[in-house]
């Protein structure tokens, strides 16, 4: 969810502990520091964004409505992978301030969307931001929902989602086979997956890439394997793992709006293009799906 957060440093630790399952750098940055104020997500869904939809000729200068509009479709590219979803159960992991929460339950039918995030300070932005839309009588009403949870530890039944989606959050996971394992528990049989984020095209580009981006060196983010995090899922008993790259519509717009702004393109070090272009990291969709004649742990034929 992060490009390039505001440094943190020995002198400048986080207010208290962190909360439960987040390191400290992590706490921080979706805490006190909210990263969705930062003008580098302007709209505040804080996601590199998918660009190849905007309108007009693909050489214009971009504004901050493209940017906007990139974030936006982000989530539309991942919710695009349910096939039917009109009045289905979702679950948003890693939701922020519940705007692609609330995207996904306006613009695709589903029934209900459960939004939920580690950062407890992220829980109460996104009822905050979604106030009108959680308020008694309001059209989604008892449809929106936004829960504290780890996504290795998900507080939801076994088999209670049809949908399940995270953009740009699985480089925050510390524990991905956890989360994969939780994933498929709260599936229901024939229920999807999709996420998407940047990942390491290998492991050997894992080893290097913290010495390139400092998220990754000062344990913000984590340098997962894109294969390793497919292995997870087909590991943890889903079906049809299927990974995406979608870097050609990510790197190269997200970089050329940067360097269009004042205000940010002096501080954007392009780390993450040279990355790319360099073959050390990529921007993913992957999808799977839970076994149709699955069921629940504890159910018994």
């Amino acid at each position: 969810m992060t490009q390039q957060p505001p440094p943190a440093g020995p002198a400048d630790p986080p207010d208290g502990p962190a909360p439960p399952d987040l390191p400290d750098r992590v706490a921080r940055t979706y805490g006190e520091l909210d990263l969705s104020t930062v003008p580098a997500f302007a709209g505040g869904f804080i996601n590199f964004g998918y660009w190849t939809g905007l309108p007009g000729p693909a050489d214009r200068p971009l504004t901050e409505a493209d940017r906007i509009r990139s974030e936006q479709d982000l989530y539309r590219l991942v919710l695009g992978a349910f096939d039917r979803p009109r009045g289905r159960t979702a679950l948003d992991i890693g939701c922020g301030r519940g705007l692609g929460s609330a995207l996904a339950l306006r613009e695709y039918g589903l029934g209900t969307v459960i939004g939920m995030d580690a950062h407890p300070d992220q829980i109460a932005r996104a009822r905050e931001a979604n106030a009108a839309l959680l308020a008694p009588g309001a059209d989604a009403t008892g449809r929106l929902e936004f829960l504290q949870g780890a996504a290795q530890r998900i507080p939801l039944p076994d088999g209670s989602i049809d949908c399940l989606f995270s953009v740009e959050a699985a480089q925050h996971f510390r524990d991905l086979p956890g989360f994969a394992r939780e994933a498929a528990r709260v599936l229901r049989p024939g229920g999807r997956l999709a996420l998407t984020t940047f990942f390491a095209r290998t492991r050997a580009a894992a080893r290097v890439l913290p010495a390139l981006l400092p998220p990754y060196a000062d344990g913000l983010d984590v340098p997962h394997v894109v294969d390793e995090a497919a292995g997870a899922l087909t590991a943890a008993g889903l079906r049809e793992v299927r990974v995406r790259s979608i870097g050609d519509g990510v790197w190269e717009y997200y970089d050329r709006y940067m360097a269009q702004q004042p205000g940010l393109r002096d501080e954007w070090p392009r780390r993450y293009l040279t990355a790319y272009e360099t073959g050390l990291l990529d921007y993913y969709v992957l999808t799977a799906g839970a076994d149709r004649d699955a069921r629940p742990a504890g159910d018994t034929p």
